[in-house]
């Protein structure tokens, strides 16, 4: 098996323990046990590899590039061995759910369905906190991160849930008369953005389009961007889910759209064993999707 080539225990803890704190003293302190019994440790550990895991030149030892790599993995390793023990033994029962969603999907698709959840499970506490940040997802904080892209985020496991491609509206008014046939044409009208870094703005900035000459550029929460596009305020980049209803009203107009294979928003979590909370929120989110 393959754990049976893996050096002992003790000395991956001591070596986990040092690049935690910093200092062979500080880990020693951290461990209960002598810095010398960490020293001893750190060399048995090299002595097993058979590669430096320390720069030793200087006065406080620094990690090597192998170092950095074990460090690494020790920090997956425990982390995953600290959720497992949490979870079989129910520590994990008691904490929220903490879900992370983008504040449009959050507004425009997960809240007006959460009440389904909550009279389904009214027994598992939800922390629902809307980033448009991509959060890091770690043992005891984030459970799920709902993210828009085509997916593949390294070192995370991710499904795809509600497919729907990019689209640049408008007011049928705004435009009237006007050649939108061609992208670029749109530059000289006014704009209304989302604040902060969004799943749109990403998207402006991966195709140039964000340095481009434009119009006037109001940025809005995003409820007030569709408002405002909806009243001809300006041209607004959103998802097509989100604005379904109101291209098929004449409300808005498609000027141009970007269909990519993959492309929408995915559930994205932590490899490994998923806590019951969590399972039952993705049977349910993902049942409500399809429906």
């Amino acid at each position: 098996m393959e754990w049976r080539s893996l050096p002992p225990l003790a000395a991956l803890r001591a070596f986990a323990a040092f690049v935690d704190a910093g200092s062979v003293v500080a880990a020693g302190q951290a461990l209960s046990v002598s810095h010398a019994a960490v020293s001893q440790q750190l060399r048995a550990l090299e002595a097993h590899l058979g590669v430096s895991l320390f720069d030793r030149s200087g006065r406080a030892m620094r990690l090597t590039s192998d170092g950095e790599i074990l460090a690494q993995g020790c920090a997956d390793g425990f982390a995953s061995i600290t959720r497992s023990v949490a979870l079989v033994t129910g520590a994990e029962a008691a904490r929220p759910l903490h879900i992370s969603p983008t504040p449009s999907f959050a507004s425009a698709w997960l809240m007006p369905r959460l009440s389904e959840f909550r009279v389904k499970h009214p027994e598992i506490n939800l922390v629902l906190n809307p980033t448009s940040d991509i959060v890091n997802l770690s043992p005891g904080g984030v459970d799920l991160s709902i993210r828009y892209g085509v997916g593949g985020w390294e070192g995370l496991d991710s499904e795809l849930l509600v497919p729907t491609s990019m689209v640049v509206v408008a007011a049928p008014d705004l435009v009237a008369g006007r050649d939108v046939s061609d992208p670029s044409g749109l530059g000289a009208l006014p704009w209304l953005e989302e604040v902060g870094t969004t799943e749109s703005s990403r998207w402006l900035t991966q195709r140039g389009a964000a340095d481009m000459p434009r119009g006037p550029v109001t940025q809005v929460p995003g409820n007030l961007m569709l408002d405002g596009a909806r009243d001809g305020q300006g041209l607004a980049v959103t998802v097509r889910n989100f604005v379904a209803a109101d291209i098929a009203a004449g409300r808005l107009v498609v000027l141009h759209e970007d269909a990519v294979d993959g492309a929408g928003y995915h559930l994205v979590t932590r490899p490994g064993i998923l806590r019951p909370a969590l399972r039952d929120f993705m049977r349910w989110i993902r049942k409500a999707a399809k429906e």
